[in-house]
Protein backbone atom coordinates (compact mmCIF):
# COMPACT_ATOMS: atom_id res chain seq x y z
CA UNK A 1 0.00 0.00 0.00
CA UNK A 2 2.81 2.49 0.73
CA UNK A 3 4.66 1.61 -2.63
CA UNK A 4 1.03 2.80 -4.27
CA UNK A 5 0.80 6.13 -2.20
CA UNK A 6 4.90 7.06 -3.05
CA UNK A 7 3.75 6.09 -6.55
CA UNK A 8 0.69 8.26 -6.70
CA UNK A 9 2.47 11.45 -4.99
CA UNK A 10 5.28 11.18 -8.07
CA UNK A 11 2.99 10.92 -10.36
CA UNK A 12 1.07 13.74 -8.89
CA UNK A 13 4.54 16.20 -8.38
CA UNK A 14 4.47 15.76 -4.63
CA UNK A 15 7.37 13.97 -4.29
CA UNK A 16 10.48 13.73 -6.54
CA UNK A 17 11.27 10.75 -9.06
CA UNK A 18 10.07 8.92 -12.04
CA UNK A 19 6.57 9.51 -12.67
CA UNK A 20 4.71 5.98 -13.84
CA UNK A 21 4.13 7.74 -17.59
CA UNK A 22 8.10 8.27 -17.62
CA UNK A 23 8.43 4.79 -16.65
CA UNK A 24 6.09 3.31 -19.20
CA UNK A 25 8.02 5.59 -21.94
CA UNK A 26 11.78 4.58 -20.39
CA UNK A 27 10.13 0.56 -20.13
CA UNK A 28 9.05 1.11 -24.41
CA UNK A 29 12.00 2.87 -25.79
CA UNK A 30 14.46 0.05 -24.22
CA UNK A 31 12.35 -2.25 -26.60
CA UNK A 32 12.48 -0.75 -29.38
CA UNK A 33 16.28 -0.29 -28.49
CA UNK A 34 16.53 -4.10 -27.75
CA UNK A 35 14.71 -5.06 -31.32
CA UNK A 36 16.55 -2.21 -33.02
CA UNK A 37 19.87 -3.57 -32.36
CA UNK A 38 18.39 -6.97 -33.15
CA UNK A 39 17.43 -5.97 -36.60
CA UNK A 40 20.89 -4.57 -37.34
CA UNK A 41 23.02 -7.52 -36.59
CA UNK A 42 20.14 -9.34 -38.69
CA UNK A 43 21.32 -6.51 -41.14
CA UNK A 44 24.68 -6.64 -41.15
CA UNK A 45 24.89 -10.58 -41.40
CA UNK A 46 22.43 -10.29 -44.62
CA UNK A 47 25.11 -8.14 -45.83
CA UNK A 48 28.24 -9.67 -45.62
CA UNK A 49 26.04 -12.63 -47.03
CA UNK A 50 25.20 -11.00 -50.42
CA UNK A 51 28.60 -9.13 -50.47
CA UNK A 52 30.46 -12.18 -50.24
CA UNK A 53 27.98 -13.76 -53.32
CA UNK A 54 28.23 -10.68 -55.64
CA UNK A 55 33.03 -11.34 -54.78
CA UNK A 56 32.24 -14.97 -56.35
CA UNK A 57 33.20 -15.68 -60.22
CA UNK A 58 30.25 -16.20 -61.78
CA UNK A 59 28.99 -19.64 -63.33
CA UNK A 60 26.80 -18.68 -66.16
CA UNK A 61 28.44 -18.93 -69.87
Amino acid sequence: MRTWVRKAEVDAGQRPGITSEEAAEIKRLRAENTELRQVNEILKAASAFFAAEFDRPSKRS
